[in-house]
């Protein structure tokens, strides 16, 4: 457990030399201008007035937005799975609930956009000075939160104190997920990553029940889904199509505070080795025996 008042988490990553910065004083504003659909989403950089003019700009700060043509190693070279150790760190002192991980997860994964069908998402944690614990998510947090809870029971309470925590996939050493189903259709990958093989689901939702973290949920039909296929279990991947390639996670990237930081903690080189040396994150709940790869900071930890 991370004690209060803790040193905050070291600075992994640097923009580029050329990169251009937007002051979260600007980046405010647009933040809770972006609307959850595609198109508002495609078109976010013109809400930054005065920050950044056009996509490419964008990209610079947010690479999640460089476009689709532009050029993607298509693989890491000697690129050996059996070597990573991916460790996600989620800093909840650094979080502000701005919603744009959700926004990009959905955009980048084709996750539907109604809020129950989700891959990652924010919960408010407010705690009121009666000592009673109220967490909301409203539309998954997508749209940012609203000044009050929206948790029943929580409406003209004194507030004494609140943070943002970010969900997604835990990535267990030990999933329950995977030894429930079926018909093999949950799997780990050589370098650890829990996936779905959505040819094989037959969406029975063993696993979903299986999850203590609530991370899973069955696609709906229609065309966008993230595996085209309706009616089968889906999660979080940790954007596996993107860290195999050498990039970061979409909601990884997309985070304006870095609340969120991924990388390759047997890789003495990667920012993410000092961070977990130097800040002790640790999981959600370790007694359930899972060992989530997905590791927190802050105040989520005090809570738990």
């Amino acid at each position: 457990m991370i004690p209060a008042g803790s040193d905050p988490m070291p600075a992994a990553v640097t923009a580029p030399a050329d990169a251009v910065l937007v002051p979260l004083d600007e980046l405010a504003p647009a933040i809770g201008a972006a609307s959850v659909s595609r198109r508002a989403f495609l078109g976010f950089g013109m809400a930054l007035a005065g920050g950044v003019v056009g996509a490419g700009a964008l990209a610079q700060f947010f690479p999640v937005f460089a476009s689709a043509g532009d050029e993607v190693s298509p693989i890491v070279p000697n690129y050996n799975p059996t070597t990573k150790d991916w460790t996600f760190v989620v800093d909840t002192a650094s979080c502000i609930g701005c919603g744009l991980c959700v926004v990009a997860c959905k955009e980048e994964n084709h996750v539907p956009e109604p809020a129950e069908f989700t891959r990652t998402w924010i919960e408010r944690h407010v705690t009121t000075t009666d000592g009673e614990l109220y967490i909301d998510s409203p539309e998954d947090g997508i749209n940012g939160f609203p000044k009050d809870s929206t948790a029943p029971g929580a409406a003209g309470k004194d507030v004494k104190s609140s943070y943002f925590q970010p969900r997604l996939c835990m990535q267990c050493v030990e999933p329950p997920c995977v030894g429930v189903c079926p018909v093999s259709a949950t799997y780990k990958t050589e370098d650890g990553i829990v996936l779905v093989d959505a040819r094989r689901c037959i969406g029975c939702g063993y696993c979903i029940t299986s999850c203590p973290y609530g991370a899973r949920y069955i696609t709906p039909a229609g065309e966008d889904t993230p595996s085209d296929t309706p009616g089968v279990a889906d999660k979080c991947t940790w954007c596996y199509h993107r860290i195999s390639k050498g990039q970061k996670p979409a909601c990884v990237e997309i985070c304006p505070v870095k609340a969120r930081q991924f990388g390759d903690a047997n890789d003495p080189a990667d920012p993410i080795s000092a961070i977990v040396k130097a800040t002790k994150p640790a999981p959600f709940h370790p007694e359930w025996g899972t060992k989530p790869r997905a590791l927190y900071l802050g105040p989520a930890l005090e809570e738990a």
